[in-house]
């Protein structure tokens, strides 16, 4: 349900990490001044002075709910930010009960099925969009038929029936003995009920990795949309976001717009693929139905999908973006340039290039006239990277 025009209006942003902060930023820059911030702990984006409202929640539905209904006290309609997954599931169990007075940004009605990895799989498989060879694993007996996959091997969780419980993000598989090792803790998890899928590994580093993204409307019409890619992860290959640009391909536009059309995905959806050297085809990795860590590079190139959603939320008129290619533009997450110095071998090639290389750099947290994040995120990368040092001493 989208808002009435009269209705005083927020933006709430679930999660303070580097994703909260971006886009709390973009709206900020935007002119958008009520803008809230949900965290499950304390975050950098919790020291914003661009922030009017903050509270502390735990990770359950009914505690997001109880907090939705006290903000909106505050505010007649509140548009709904998630940056994580669980926070997408706890939104679905609690969607009615919030639809009158918030807008949520995805497809109620598909929703578990589209952040199922091997579901997303199937939707390239419709409109013949390169992936990965790929097993979807729901019982342990369904990994006796793992010797039809190559080796090496990537093995992820494609859903789950508890997001609170914990499990490996991307696990690296690169013979059948590493598999042995590793079964008896997927069988495990397969009983407290994680799904995977397990994909043949695509060779190369995490230079080769592509981002489409874009905000699609309830109408299903894209808005408006941007592509790029990962410069480099921390704290590997297989890690999160550490530097990203502007940098893409026609061909990733091409393949994101039709597989986030397959998916009927809504909300701002964001599809990663990764080259694949061998065959010159980019393959899709993942479809995430919320804003990730690398978002920032879509504004600082042209592209305000954030702006874009909440005037789309509240009836305002949606301004058209073209992304600006002209110049390469680097956004760099410092503090995990600076630790995977320290933790990956042979990285001070990667670092020069995100760093130096390009037209135009972002710094995903400093700036001057908001400087209590950078101050905080300082501190707990000086805890993680004395932690790095201390492991690597280790192994000399």
């Amino acid at each position: 349900m989208l808002k009435k025009k009269t209705d005083k209006s927020c933006a709430l942003i679930l999660g303070g990490y580097v994703n909260g902060y971006s886009i709390i930023k973009e709206l900020y820059e935007e002119g958008i001044r009520e803008i809230a911030l949900f965290d499950t702990e304390r975050s950098l984006a919790k020291y914003s002075n661009k922030v009017k409202y903050h509270a502390i929640i735990d990770k359950k539905p009914d505690k997001l709910l109880s907090e939705l209904k006290k903000l909106n006290n505050q505010y007649d309609y509140i548009v709904i930010f998630p940056t994580d997954d669980l926070q997408l599931l706890n939104l679905h169990m609690i969607y009615d009960e919030i639809l009158n007075f918030c807008y949520v940004p995805f497809n109620r009605d598909k929703l578990i099925d589209q952040i199922n990895k091997y579901f997303q799989y199937q939707a390239c498989e419709k409109i013949i969009i390169p992936y990965p060879k790929t097993l979807n694993i729901k019982l342990a007996t369904d990994l006796e038929i793992i010797d039809t996959l190559n080796f090496p091997l990537l093995i992820k969780p494609s859903s789950r029936k508890n997001f609170n419980l914990d499990v490996f993000r991307t696990l690296y598989i690169e013979v059948y003995e590493d598999y042995i090792k590793a079964k008896t803790n997927l069988i495990e998890k397969l009983k407290e009920g994680f799904e995977f899928v397990i994909s043949e590994y695509i060779p190369g580093d995490d230079t080769n990795l592509y981002i489409y993204t874009c905000f699609r409307s309830e109408d299903s019409k894209i808005l408006n949309e941007w592509n790029g890619k990962k410069l480099t992860q921390y704290p590997d290959a297989f890690g999160v976001f550490s530097s990203a640009s502007n940098e893409s391909t026609d061909t990733v536009l091409i393949q994101g717009r039709a597989l986030v059309d397959s998916l009927d995905a809504k909300g701002i959806v964001e599809a990663e693929f990764k080259y694949d050297e061998r065959d010159g085809q980019f393959k899709l990795m993942e479809t995430t139905l919320r804003s990730s860590m690398p978002h920032r590079i879509g504004n600082i190139s042209g592209v305000k999908l954030y702006e874009t959603q909440y005037k789309y939320a509240t009836k305002q008129e949606v301004i058209q973006y073209t992304q600006d290619k002209s110049q390469r533009i680097h956004f760099v997450l410092m503090s995990h340039e600076i630790l995977n110095l320290v933790v990956r071998k042979g990285y001070w090639k990667h670092f020069k290039h995100n760093i130096w290389g390009g037209d135009k750099r972002d710094w995903a947290i400093f700036e001057w006239r908001d400087i209590k994040p950078f101050y905080y995120s300082l501190l707990l990368f000086l805890k993680i990277f004395i932690k790095a040092v201390l492991v690597r001493l280790s192994f000399k």
